[in-house]
């Protein structure tokens, strides 16, 4: 077996190879509480077992994680995150166990190159298995020094025995042919569309609330424009221009900050006629001043930083409180004038801090009474220090405060109405045209004169679900549930554009039990039927086996 796997993984997948790599030195920790899950609970649960493994053992959690991990990544391509590897992970542990009670022999080569082609991760850009993808993984894989060639072999393998396993639980898969017919309806139906679509933006009623019209739409949302808590501050800067004179720079400082960061010092522009010259050297001198200024900029930005915490450490030692004359004295010390800023919410930071507003809102909002001043905040002149003044809970406020918000909602909400009762206006016009014998976009163009409204029309050749176009507007496929031939649909509205659907021609596949898409059918069926039925049993072993094993309170 290790001499096959030996002469088989030998060539190049240098992008499969980092991701599995990645895949299998991170740690993964999840949380064990009241329910099921990975990682510390509490320091004092040691030993917590599930089919072989110490959930309470970071090592046993690595194993786990990380052989599932590196399963699902060859099997669908791509690295599972989250709930969905954890619950993988389980799952695949209690095949597994399961497999070993069962006595499911390993398998031999065959199984696992057959297996090898089923993979999404050697797939090529067809979905079919890519032999230079799988020799080039092959390759790389002997250089890895963490994941092995009998690794491999042993996920593989493992992966083989737990299908085994669960083809064995799946059974037969039942499937009424009903739901057969209704399938290959859905898929194989061939469809020949016009579409009709009304532009949202362009509607444009005339909509005059009165006062009490505003009144009425302000009470019945109020939720709408509730103020959320804000908090009141004070500040105090230091700014990165008041240290720019303790800064001294070298000539080689100088040149290294701008090779490091050459696009953020463009060469000015050249005359265009000119013919283009490669320097360096010119370059570098005709920014240089810029790149002095920067890296002095820097550096004082920096000092500020320090000062910012050297003042907050002054404030520790000195256990000052919001109004302690120790406070003050060491704002007046270093000639410090505390400035106010305007009440703030969580997610609109304070606008006189410019782009830090929300990581100063995020600081701000842990500071309280007892907590009344924060850790030195980095901004782009320098940094600052938070002094808590008052925290303002959320409150309803009057219609006065809020009217503009209130009148633009109550238009927009009235439009969205009038433009869902312009669409029964117009679908009735169209029905009316087509019964008189009018083609769809004729139909659709006098609608749109008697409703005042412009309406696009488009045709859109056969297709069937199974191969529609690329480019087909999700919204119709809704639409098509419920028509028939020559059915008109109820406009759909989406943010942008009301939608109808017309269908010019509907042709139905063949549903008898000897038509071509039948068995076909019924396999596909039956087998997502079986895998959903065995991976239920699965799921259930496992929620048994965590609360076996789950910790006493």
């Amino acid at each position: 077996m290790i001499s096959w796997i030996q002469r088989t993984f030998q060539q190049h997948f240098k992008v499969v190879f980092l991701v599995l790599l990645v895949l299998t030195i991170i740690s993964f920790v999840f949380t064990i509480g009241a329910g099921a899950g990975i990682g510390r609970a509490d320091r004092t649960v040691l030993k917590r077992e599930f089919f072989g493994y110490n959930l309470g053992s970071q090592e046993d959690q690595g194993r786990l994680v990380g052989d599932a991990a590196l399963s699902a990544n060859l099997q669908v391509g791509f690295a599972l995150e989250g709930e969905q590897i954890q619950s993988y992970a389980f799952q695949r542990a209690a095949a597994l166990h399961l497999a070993d009670e069962l006595h499911i022999p390993a398998p031999g080569t065959d199984e696992i190159a057959a297996q090898i082609k089923t993979l999404r991760a050697f797939a090529g850009e067809d979905g079919q298995f890519d032999a230079k993808r799988y020799a080039t993984f092959r390759d790389n894989l002997k250089t890895n020094p963490r994941v092995t060639e009998t690794d491999i072999a042993r996920i593989l393998s493992d992966d083989v025995r737990a299908d085994k396993l669960r083809k064995l639980l799946a059974g037969p898969g039942y499937v009424l042919p009903t739901d057969i017919k209704t399938q290959i309806a859905q898929a194989d139906t061939t469809w020949t569309l016009a579409v009709a679509t009304v532009d949202y933006a362009a509607f444009n009623p005339a909509i005059t609330p009165s006062d009490a019209d505003l009144t009425k739409f302000f009470d019945e949302n109020t939720f709408r424009y509730e103020i959320a808590p804000r908090i009141a501050t004070t500040f105090v800067e230091f700014p990165a221009a008041a240290y720019l004179g303790q800064v001294n720079v070298t000539e080689p400082e100088v040149r290294a900050f701008y090779d490091s960061n050459p696009a953020r010092f463009p060469a000015p522009a050249a005359d265009p006629k000119a013919p283009v010259k490669i320097d360096p050297a010119a370059d570098y001198a005709a920014v240089r001043p810029q790149v002095e200024a920067a890296v002095k900029l820097e550096r004082a930005q920096r000092i500020a930083s320090k000062a910012g915490s050297d003042f907050i450490f002054s404030l520790y030692e000195s256990k000052a409180t919001m109004d302690s004359p120790a406070l003050a004295k060491l704002l007046a010390a270093q000639n410090l004038a505390p400035r106010p800023l305007a009440p703030f919410t969580r997610e609109a930071g304070p606008a006189e801090l410019g782009t830090a507003a929300a990581v100063v809102a995020g600081e701000a909002f842990k500071l309280n009474k007892d907590r009344f001043y924060s850790e030195a905040l980095s901004i782009p002149t320098g940094s600052v220090v938070l002094f808590w003044k008052e925290t303002l809970p959320s409150r309803k406020p009057a219609l006065t405060e809020v009217r503009a918000k209130v009148l633009a909602d109550y238009i927009e909400n009235e439009k969205r109405k009038r433009f869902v009762d312009l669409g029964r206006t117009v679908r009735a016009a169209i029905e009316t045209r087509l019964k008189a014998g009018d083609a769809f976009d004729k139909a659709a163009a006098n609608a749109a004169g008697t409703a005042s409204t412009k309406i696009e029309t488009k045709a859109i050749a056969a297709f069937t679900l199974r191969n529609r176009p690329q480019d087909l507007d999700f919204t119709l496929l809704g639409a098509l549930e419920t028509m028939e031939k020559g059915q008109l649909s109820d406009m759909a509205v989406t943010a942008d554009k009301g939608t109808f659907v017309y269908a010019v021609d509907k042709q139905n596949p063949d549903l008898s039990e000897s038509g071509p898409r039948f068995a076909e059918t019924r396999t596909q069926i039956a087998s997502y039927n079986s895998r959903v039925a065995s991976d239920a049993f699965i799921s259930e072993i496992v929620e048994t086996e965590l609360k076996r094993s789950e910790p006493k309170p």
